[in-house]
C-alpha cells in the first residue's frame, strides 16, 4: 500500500524507523516482532547508496517476511542516476511501493564532488519520472541545521512537495509548539500532504546531546533538567512518559501519524504506545 493510500484515514497511523545493525539482524528482528502488536503501516530502513547495499536490501526481505511493509531510504548527494536506478529496481522486484528520498549528509572527505544530484528534490523529480514508487521526504520543524532560517527550508520543502513528495516525516522535536508553528507554514507555503511527526524517546543523556549537536533541535528546561539528573531506567522511563505525553496531546490536534525513531530498541516506543489512551490505530 503506498503513503498515498495510508494516509487516507481518519484514524492514526503507526510507523517505525530502525537502522542495519553493524552485526547480525537477529536481535533487530526480534525487537520488530514486539512493535508489530501495533499494526504498523511501515518500517522505515535507513539507507545510504554509499553503505553496504547487500546487507540493506537482505535486512529489507527480512522485514518484509515479517509481515510489514517496509519504506527503504535513499540518499543521494555521493552517487549517480545509473546507480540510483539499479537499486530501485531492486526495490520493485521486491515489491516495495514506497521510498523515503533523502540528500543525505555531506562527506567530510575533502575531495568529495557531488554527482548526478546535489539536493534532495532532484531525486524525487528522478524516481517520480522513472517509477510509480510513492515518495516520502524529510522536514524540519525547526528549519535544517544547514538552513538559514526555517522560512528558507520550507521553501526547499515545498520544491520536495512539488516535485511529487506524498507525505512528510519531520525531524524529531521535544517541544510540540515548534511543530504546530512548522505546520502553520506549511500550509501558509501551500504545502498540503500529510506531515508526520517523529518522537524519538529519551533514553541516555549522549542521545540528546548528539541529536542536538547534529541538528536544529530545542531541549525544554524541564527536559533538560531531567536529563541532567536521571540516569539509566529513571531516565528511560522519564522519557517513556514525556513522549507518551506528546504524542496525546498531538493526536488531539489531528495529525495523521506517528513515526517513532526507534533506535532499533521495541522496550520504550512499545511502552509509550501502550499508554496512550483512545487511540484509534490504523489497520491494514
Amino acid at each position: 500500500m503506498k503513503l498515498r493510500e495510508i494516509y487516507n484515514t481518519d484514524k492514526t497511523v503507526i510507523s517505525f524507523e530502525v537502522f542495519p545493525p553493524k552485526e547480525n539482524s537477529e536481535k533487530l528482528l526480534e525487537e520488530i516482532k514486539v512493535l508489530k502488536h501495533h499494526n504498523p503501516a511501515f518500517i522505515s530502513l535507513t539507507y545510504g547508496a554509499g553503505g553496504n547495499e547487500n546487507k540493506s536490501f537482505e535486512l529489507l526481505k527480512q522485514i518484509k517476511d515479517t509481515g510489514i511493509n517496509v519504506m527503504p531510504h535513499f540518499t543521494c548527494i555521493s552517487t549517480t542516476k545509473k546507480n540510483i536506478e539499479r537499486n530501485i529496481n531492486k526495490l520493485i522486484d521486491l515489491k516495495i511501493e514506497n521510498i523515503l528520498a533523502l540528500r543525505g549528509d555531506i562527506p567530510e572527505n575533502k575531495e568529495f564532488q557531488k554527482h548526478d544530484f546535489n539536493y534532495a528534490s532532484d531525486l524525487v523529480e528522478f524516481i517520480k519520472h522513472k517509477t510509480n514508487l510513492s515518495i516520502g521526504v524529510a522536514g524540519y520543524p525547526e528549519g535544517h541545521i544547514e538552513s538559514p532560517d526555517l522560512d528558507t527550508d520550507i521553501n526547499y520543502l515545498k520544491d520536495k512537495v512539488d516535485k511529487g513528495a506524498d507525505a512528510i516525516f519531520t525531524q524529531l522535536f521535544f517541544d510540540n509548539n515548534n511543530f504546530y508553528k512548522f505546520i502553520d507554514k506549511t500550509e501558509k507555503a501551500g504545502i498540503n500532504i500529510p506531515i508526520i511527526p517523529g518522537i524519538m524517546p529519551i533514553i541516555s543523556k549522549k542521545q540528546v546531546e548528539k541529536m542536538v549537536k547534529l541538528a536544529n533541535i530545542t531541549v525544554p528546561p524541564n527536559v533538560q533538567e531531567n536529563i541532567s539528573k536521571l540516569k539509566d531506567k529513571d531516565l528511560i522511563e522519564f522519557g517513556i512518559e514525556y513522549a507518551t505525553s506528546q504524542c496525546e496531546e498531538l493526536i488531539k490536534n489531528g495529525i495523521k501519524g506517528l513515526h517513532f525513531y526507534t533506535l532499533n530498541k521495541s522496550y520504550s516506543t512499545n511502552e509509550i504506545l501502550n499508554n496512550i489512551k483512545g487511540v484509534n490505530i490504523w489497520k491494514i
